[in-house]
């Protein structure tokens, strides 16, 4: 199989428009650095442009200098990044995973994430519920804060949980969607975030290098101490430019005079392929570029 590759074919999708909602849920004493990676509300809104590519691990240097002169570290990426921990939900035939793959106009994927250290995780760290989707060709994102044991209560008990007068829609839509659709834990993924800010006319940019991409499919307690497998080669870090409104041409002409080619590369299709839940798609990302079998990597995370 190969990746399919388009050089410089814009491709959107979404993440990122605030609405304000009440204070935030309190934080688990052990984890203030990782929910400092976000700044909470009650329900969080983002639509955003996005174009992801691959990186090879010997061109992170020359990007690293033409980021840096341009761009600012986000202030929770300094000295090497953040931790980000997702647990993704799906139903028995993977109906998400097929929608992506298949590239329905309209799609949905259902998860719980971490930013930071995910050892210091317990009932009472806060997490984000989200839920993903594509209409046409942008990609919106909602999520609300709170705490892990209200989260795993929320998806995986499909109970009504207290949650902020704010919050109603959106967690009856996922209770909906995980007792409607019989949705259950299916893939864990982790990676390390490099993350920028644009400044000046630059302002609402971001631009993230995640590295070493793993992922699991079992044991789906985000802290526990389970083998973390590479689903993305080592040698290649997922670049993903987002802007609320178009990506600025200086950052796409980096990208081409880089030789970089716009990736369609989702992390959850790869870590359900990696672990053969699902045929590998023309999308997936082999562990050799000769595209030969070769045992995967596994590692602590």
């Amino acid at each position: 199989m190969r990746l399919r590759l388009g050089r410089n074919q814009p491709m959107s999708e979404a993440a990122p428009t605030r609405f304000e909602g009440d204070p935030p849920v309190a934080d688990h004493p052990n984890d203030q650095a990782g929910h400092a990676l976000r700044a909470p509300s009650a329900l969080h809104a983002f639509n955003r442009y996005e174009i992801k590519y691959l990186v090879p691990s010997g061109k992170l240097p020359e990007l690293r200098r033409e980021l840096r002169a341009r761009l600012d570290h986000d202030h929770n990426g300094a000295d090497g990044g953040y931790g980000v921990w997702s647990v993704y939900y799906d139903t028995a035939r993977l109906r998400f995973y097929w929608e992506k793959i298949e590239g329905l106009r309209f799609r949905r994927k259902l998860r719980i994430r971490h930013y930071g250290d995910r050892r210091t995780i317990g009932d009472g760290t806060t997490v984000y519920v989200e839920i993903k989707q594509r209409v046409n060709r942008v990609t919106q994102k909602r999520r609300i804060a709170l705490p892990y044991a209200r989260a795993r209560a929320l998806c995986d008990q499909r109970q009504m949980i207290e949650h902020l007068p704010g919050q109603t829609g959106f967690v009856n839509e996922v209770l909906g969607l995980v007792s409607g659709l019989d949705l259950r834990p299916t893939a864990a993924t982790g990676y390390q975030r490099e993350a920028y800010v644009g400044r000046n006319t630059d302002l609402g940019l971001r631009v993230t290098l995640d590295h070493r991409v793993r992922g699991r499919d079992r044991d789906f307690e985000l802290a526990a101490e389970a083998d973390n497998r590479l689903v993305i080669p080592a040698s290649l870090s997922v670049l993903e430019f987002k802007a609320n409104d178009r990506v600025p041409y200086w950052l796409t002409d980096l990208a081409a005079g880089m030789d970089l080619s716009i990736a369609r590369v989702s992390k959850y299709c790869q870590s359900i392929e990696a672990f053969g839940a699902a045929p590998r798609s023309i999308f997936h990302i082999p562990d050799d570029p000769a595209e030969a079998p070769a045992p995967a990597a596994t590692e602590k995370a």
